[in-house]
């Protein structure tokens, strides 16, 4: 199991929110380029960048920076928000992004993404931003009306790589990891006949004990936890959080 470290960009600076709400950011570092760097140095294995103005669609306002950071490192990057068309999804996969992780189009246009996932095999992952089992879309603002079993009965036997589960109600509130929140999904996914889709939690990760909670789960089939909020505010150090995790 990895810890991810997130880039959450908007106006092309590093930010965080709460909540996803637009209005909570918070700039953490002017230089995204050069965080994306020190990941890399302190040893991560996996970056997590997300367009927060694309995903409240304010689209192009990152794109170049996201094709600095590609350019800058060479561990892998999953990036989402806002990736609503299968055009702008090539467009990140022939500029090197490695995964991508999408939200609302997966809701909205599952067989788009299922083709997307057809042509890059294991290289996407659905996103389920989940508020009180509801999946939300557009930047977290539209209940899609869709429940957590509706997507994964859409996408079990197709060629994704997996799903990035977010807690909303706890995303960048430092109040712990959601434990039941976890467990639930694991349930669900338990119930599934040869089930081999990796798992990424985010939203919630606060400190040590955290990791340490998570590893008493079932957790074969998670790849990773997203650190945000926890690293920028100096709850966790992410070398000793990797230790924990290993």
């Amino acid at each position: 199991m990895q810890i991810i470290p997130a880039i959450d960009l908007k106006d092309n600076k590093c930010v965080r929110l709460s909540k996803g709400k637009d209005n909570t950011s918070v700039v953490y570092n002017e230089d995204p380029e050069k965080q994306a760097i020190h990941f890399e140095q302190i040893g991560c294995k996996k970056l997590h960048l997300v367009d927060l103005d694309a995903a409240f669609g304010r689209s192009n306002v990152n794109f170049e920076t996201i094709k600095k950071i590609r350019k800058s490192i060479s561990i892998p990057i999953q990036l989402g928000g806002g990736v609503r068309s299968l055009d702008l999804a090539k467009k990140y996969f022939e500029v090197g992004i490695n995964n991508l992780i999408i939200g609302s189009m997966s809701i909205e246009k599952p067989n788009e993404v299922i083709i997307l996932s057809n042509i890059y095999t294991e290289k996407v992952y659905v996103s389920l931003d989940i508020l009180e089992d509801n999946i939300m879309i557009k930047g977290w603002d539209k209940n899609s009306g869709k429940k957590i079993q509706d997507v994964l009965d859409i996408y079990t036997n197709s060629k994704i790589k997996g799903y990035v589960i977010t807690d909303i109600q706890n995303d960048g509130m430092l109040k712990g990891l959601n434990l039941d929140f976890v467990s639930n999904f694991i349930n669900k996914i338990n119930l599934i006949k040869k089930f081999n889709k990796k798992i990424i939690i985010a939203g919630g990760l606060t400190d040590y004990s955290d990791l340490t909670n998570l590893k008493k789960l079932d957790t074969k089939n998670i790849e990773g936890i997203i650190s945000g909020k926890s690293f920028y505010e100096g709850k966790i150090d992410l070398v000793e959080a990797q230790k924990i995790l290993n």
